[in-house]
């Protein structure tokens, strides 16, 4: 992935941001949630483009039964 894509990306995310806690009303808490948890998705997606962060597909949670 290229730089230039990789900013293109983080301006749409941005924007979208911008755009929903702005001109859609809803409670404080609930947009913080959702900055906290956009601002945890960009982080994770700037490591695995940047090789940082192996392929999270392949991370797998063990069923724990009975």
């Amino acid at each position: 992935m290229s730089l230039i894509s990789l900013i293109i990306i983080l301006a749409l995310i941005g924007v979208v941001l911008w755009f929903v806690n702005v001109k859609i009303p809803m409670p404080g808490w609930l947009k913080t949630c959702i900055n906290v948890v956009a601002a945890i998705c960009v982080v994770m997606f700037l490591l695995q483009a940047f090789g940082v962060l192996g392929d999270v597909n392949a991370v797998r949670v063990p069923h724990v039964g009975r």
